[in-house]
C-alpha cells in the first residue's frame, strides 16, 4: 500500500498518464500506421475530456468533500489544464497538415463547427500561459477572472464537436455529467448563500 501511495504522489506518475494517449498517437503516426486525418478527433476528445475533468473537480468536491482521490486529483488541476491544451495544440497541428492550403482553411472557417474550434484554441493559450504560480501571484485576482474563460471554451468545444462530427451522442456523454454537476454547484452556492447549506430540508 506504501508503495502504491508512492508511485501515486511521484511528481512525474500523473504527467505520464496524462501523456501516454499522446505517445501511443505519436508512434502510430511516425510509424505510418495512422494518417493526420485518422487522428483529428482522438486528440480533440482528450482535449475535451481533461478539460472536463478539470472542470468537475470543483462541483465535485461539494458532494464529496472529504474524498481523498479528489483532493489528490485537486492538487493536479494545472496539469490536467496544460493537458487539455497540448491535446488542443496537436489537434490544431494534425488539421493544418491535413489542411495544408490557407485557402482551404479559409473556405471552411465560417462554418459553425470550426470557427468556434479556433475560437476555443484561442481561449486556450492564455489560459496554458499563466497556468503557473509566476502569473498566479502577477495577476492576483484578476487569475481567476481569466480562468473563467474555460466555461466559454467548454461551450464551443461542445459546438465544435457536434458539427464537425455530425453526432451528438459522444459529445453528450463527455459534456452532461458536467452541466449536472455545475448546476449543483450553482444551487448549493445559492442555498448557502440564502442561509440554508442543505438542499434537502430547504
Amino acid at each position: 500500500m506504501r508503495r502504491l501511495k508512492a508511485i501515486l504522489n511521484y511528481p512525474y506518475f500523473f504527467w505520464v498518464i496524462l501523456y501516454a494517449p499522446a505517445a501511443s498517437l505519436a508512434i502510430k503516426f511516425l510509424g505510418d500506421d495512422a494518417s493526420a486525418e485518422q487522428l483529428l478527433h482522438p486528440t480533440g476528445e482528450f482535449s475535451a475530456r481533461f478539460m472536463v475533468i478539470l472542470m468537475m473537480i470543483t462541483p465535485l468536491k461539494l458532494l464529496f468533500p472529504n474524498a481523498a482521490w479528489l483532493k489528490w486529483l485537486s492538487k493536479r488541476r494545472r496539469p490536467l489544464g496544460v493537458a487539455a491544451f497540448i491535446y488542443a495544440l496537436l489537434h490544431l497541428v494534425l488539421y493544418l497538415i491535413n489542411v495544408p492550403t490557407v485557402a482551404e482553411i479559409l473556405a471552411e472557417f465560417w462554418a459553425l463547427g470550426m470557427w468556434t474550434g479556433w475560437a476555443a484554441f484561442i481561449i486556450f493559450v492564455p489560459l496554458a500561459i499563466t497556468s503557473n504560480d509566476l502569473f498566479v501571484r502577477y495577476l492576483r485576482r484578476g487569475w481567476k477572472k481569466l480562468h473563467r474563460w474555460v466555461y466559454l471554451a467548454a461551450l464551443l468545444t461542445l459546438l465544435h464537436w457536434v458539427f464537425v462530427q455530425n453526432n451528438v451522442g459522444p459529445a453528450l456523454v463527455h459534456f452532461v455529467p458536467l452541466v449536472l454537476l455545475e448546476a449543483y454547484r450553482i444551487v448549493k452556492i445559492q442555498l448557502v448563500q440564502a442561509g440554508n447549506p442543505d438542499p434537502v430540508n430547504r
